[in-house]
């Protein structure tokens, strides 16, 4: 028997996502006959009656063969709004903390050929340009841990059949005839679209060439970012009007895109519209202050300039590691001391802010600590204590965030 074989993964120990279905079986088996150091988790999101019972026979497989096995309980789903994203949202932050309580810094996910085809007509019928049909990546870092996925070049009937040749069972999910989700409309178009070759094959074939040329336009804006834009400690960010306005469109949407990601922390980047209108703004004679996506824009005569959104940024609350999504905060020694936007009742305090160099617009949106209603910190005023506040991910995040990973 001819074993299918597994794109490339690190040679570390592997977390593998198993819910039962033939992909994640098919994987499991395949990651434990190549002799990988491996660790699996089920996660039951107590959705259909029998998913428990699925988890334990997960389990039991994983038993049989000595892997370390753990069911991972969504304890409180929220059914509000569409289920499946919530479903996938919680799927990926159980996995995520099960992995680093493990000690696993690799994540390996059994998406195949198939999920690559359906994922891109999905994607198809939104709209979508260059970035969404190129499809998942075999490999994606996030937040300290690479997700994999080593069977996307591999087709989902190629995996039943070695799990039949071994004799190794696995459960099909009713949803999975459930023409009320899109991607089982999309499985299902696939059976018509195959006749005028428009195969998995095909589909998937196709992504990967858009992948490509997703990376030849990262790579694009990467260099005009170099050129053009400059940081600031205070999480600032400026771009060259005049290196801007030579750019193509295409990088112009894309450098402001990831301008207002940045500075807001956001994962995806705004709707089209808004952002093709921020540009008209942008490359307009007259050009007029805007807000979108938890970001001001402003302008001068040669830069764009985008700040945090003051009005975006959280209320005031007990000091924590992680601010706004983007600052890292240092510890500070003190009795009910909170955080929160300097904002104009702090900048009045702190008469000699104008020396730091820092914008009026970036120090409103910075972070400042408050004790019973005294400002008593405001590093980038330049006002109170010495208290340790920096751009989680320095400057150069900004720059790895361009490319996709």
């Amino acid at each position: 028997m001819i074993s299918p074989q597994l794109g490339p993964l690190p040679d570390a120990p592997l977390g593998v996502a198993v819910s039962g279905g033939g992909d994640s079986v098919a994987l499991l088996m395949l990651l434990h006959a190549a002799g990988h150091i491996i660790r699996a988790a089920t996660v039951d999101h107590q959705l259909r009656p029998e998913s428990t019972q699925e988890a334990a026979d997960v389990a039991a497989l994983c038993a049989r063969h000595n892997i370390p096995h753990q069911t991972l309980v969504w304890q409180t789903p929220d059914t509000r709004g569409n289920l499946q994203n919530q479903a996938r949202k919680a799927r990926r932050r159980l996995l995520a903390d099960w992995a680093r309580q493990q000690g696993l810094a690799d994540i390996v996910l059994g998406h195949t050929q198939d999920d690559q085809a359906e994922t891109l007509l999905m994607r198809l019928a939104r709209g979508s340009g260059v970035d969404g049909l190129s499809g998942m990546a075999a490999q994606r870092c996030v937040a300290g841990l690479c997700w994999h996925r080593p069977m996307i070049a591999l087709a989902r009937d190629e995996l039943r059949e070695y799990l039949r040749q071994k004799a190794i069972t696995w459960v099909e999910d009713p949803g999975n005839d459930d023409l009320k989700y899109d991607r089982i409309k999309a499985r299902k178009a696939l059976e018509v679209l195959e006749p005028l070759g428009l195969t998995v094959s095909r589909l998937a074939e196709t992504a990967d060439h858009l992948r490509r040329a997703r990376s030849a336009l990262e790579t694009t804006v990467q260099e005009l970012a170099q050129r053009s834009v400059t940081l600031s400690d205070a999480g600032e960010l400026c771009i060259h009007l005049p290196d801007f306005r030579l750019a193509p469109r295409e990088i112009q949407l894309r450098l402001l895109a990831a301008a207002l990601r940045w500075v807001a922390t956001a994962r995806y980047r705004p709707r089209f519209n808004a952002l093709a209108g921020l540009l008209e703004t942008c490359l307009a004679d007259q050009q007029k202050a805007k807000t979108l996506h938890g970001c001001s824009i402003g302008f001068t005569a040669t830069h764009i300039i985008v700040n945090r959104e003051l009005s975006a940024t959280p209320a005031m609350a007990p000091l924590e590691t992680i601010w706004d999504g983007r600052w890292q905060i240092g510890s500070f020694k003190g009795q009910d001391v909170q955080i929160k936007a300097l904002n104009a009742d702090g900048i009045r305090f702190c008469p000699d802010w104008r020396e730091t160099g820092h914008s009026r617009a970036s120090l409103l949106a910075s972070p400042s600590l408050w004790q019973n209603g005294a400002l008593i910190a405001a590093p980038f005023a330049n006002f109170g204590d010495k208290w340790p506040v920096n751009l989680a991910g320095g400057k150069k995040g900004f720059y790895d965030r361009l490319i996709t990973h």
